[in-house]
């Protein structure tokens, strides 16, 4: 559900939960009419993601069905690093990719990796770029599965920017941000093992299914106290 396609609050429903964080859960109460919009992100199971005892194959990954709005920063980030360091290997995962698309030759394709075989390909990969849509860039606070699981396998993540992603790992220390080509590059040249620690740990802390259970559970209480307290319509 999006923030532009949310239907006016039914009364019957005492809280909202969605992926989303920031302003959109504001908008939702004030124009939709909710009572409660909170957010709910998605989670991730650490007993499939974790890290695994495999040798890297690639230096910079990506995992992801094609999409016009995201291709731009893929280029950016991965496909233009390619270009200038022949030297290192990299692999784009995902269907749907247009057939024109010049890959550079140490670019590996994989047209349908099945999720079962998601963990092993981040564990397989020395840096994991996450590459996030355009609306929910403009909405902020839009995290994707595909972050967490990349993060529970303590592979390092390469990011774009979006407002409320510091809120889920600390830029630098648990996650890279890069707006440039020479940023990427950068990232590649560092070791960054480090930050798959963290942000691993982070994940541990704050982003498993359980933690997801129990946020929605302290929702759902905060809702059913508000209603208590609401005076009776006559």
């Amino acid at each position: 559900m999006t923030s532009n396609t949310c239907p006016r609050s039914d009364p019957r429903v005492r809280c909202l939960p969605l992926v989303y964080r920031g302003p959109t859960l504001r908008r939702i109460e004030q124009d939709y009419g909710s009572p409660a919009a909170r957010a709910l992100y998605c989670s991730v199971d650490p007993a499939a993601y974790r890290p695994l005892v495999t040798p890297p194959l690639w230096d910079l990954t990506y995992l992801g069905t094609y999409s016009p709005d995201r291709q731009p920063t893929l280029d950016r980030l991965l496909l233009e690093p390619a270009r200038r360091r022949p030297d290192l290997r990299f692999a784009v995962a995902g269907p749907q990719y247009p057939d024109d698309i010049d890959w550079p030759a140490n670019v590996e394709r994989i047209e349908h990796l099945p999720p079962a075989e998601h963990a092993a390909f981040y564990n397989a990969s020395r840096m994991t770029l996450n590459v996030t849509r355009a609306d929910m860039i403009a909405a902020g606070w839009s995290p994707s599965v595909r972050l967490f699981e990349a993060a529970a396998c303590g592979t390092p993540i390469l990011s774009d920017r979006w407002d409320g992603i510091e809120s889920l790992f600390v830029p630098g220390s648990e996650i890279v941000l890069a707006d440039t080509t020479e940023d990427a590059l950068a990232a590649l040249d560092a070791d960054q093992r480090r930050v798959g620690t963290a942000a691993r740990q982070r994940v541990l802390e704050a982003h498993t299914a359980a933690h997801r259970a129990a946020e929605l559970e302290a929702h759902l209480q905060e809702a059913s106290q508000k209603k208590k307290v609401e005076p009776r319509r006559r």
